[in-house]
């Protein structure tokens, strides 16, 4: 199991942006596994990083958000990173895949739903029009009204 796999969005983000920025000032490799390393925080101190890639859950960072917790801080994903620069890309390309793919599914949905309503009969689309508003939030009805109606609910 990677550490960008049980990081949080943010975390594994925040140190993607540290390792470009170089905040990994030092490190060591400690073992086959386990390598220590000092980075430098948003909040310009100096924090200690153990990386463990064998056993990811015992890496451990001394920032206010890791401390005492197994977190997956932004210091920590830093580290890897840092260490290992091929996964930046790897994880890159993923994310860019995974983007292609949902604008690629949106793509089709909007063709079907397209297809669908220019089947629909004038009353039928009226029918649906009214109970899509009806089931809506306030917010999203109020907003309708008001650009597409052309006056306020007030």
């Amino acid at each position: 199991m990677k550490i960008i796999n049980i990081a949080s969005n943010n975390s594994v983000w925040r140190g993607q942006d540290y390792y470009k920025e170089k905040k990994i000032k030092k490190y060591k490799k400690i073992s086959d596994y386990e390598y220590e390393a000092i980075a430098l925080g948003s909040d310009k101190n100096n924090y200690n990083v153990f990386l463990d890639i064998e056993h990811p859950r015992k890496s451990k960072c001394d920032c206010s958000h890791a401390k005492d917790k197994r977190i997956i801080c932004k210091h920590i994903v830093a580290l890897y990173f840092t260490i290992f620069p091929k996964e930046v890309d790897t994880f890159l390309k993923e994310v860019e895949e995974a983007q292609n793919e949902y604008e690629d599914y949106k793509g089709k949905l909007y063709n079907k739903t397209l297809k669908y309503i220019n089947k629909m009969s004038k009353k039928e689309l009226e029918e649906s029009l009214v109970y899509i508003l009806n089931i809506s939030p306030d917010w999203f009805y109020d907003k309708f009204v008001r650009e597409y109606v052309g006056f306020d609910v007030d």
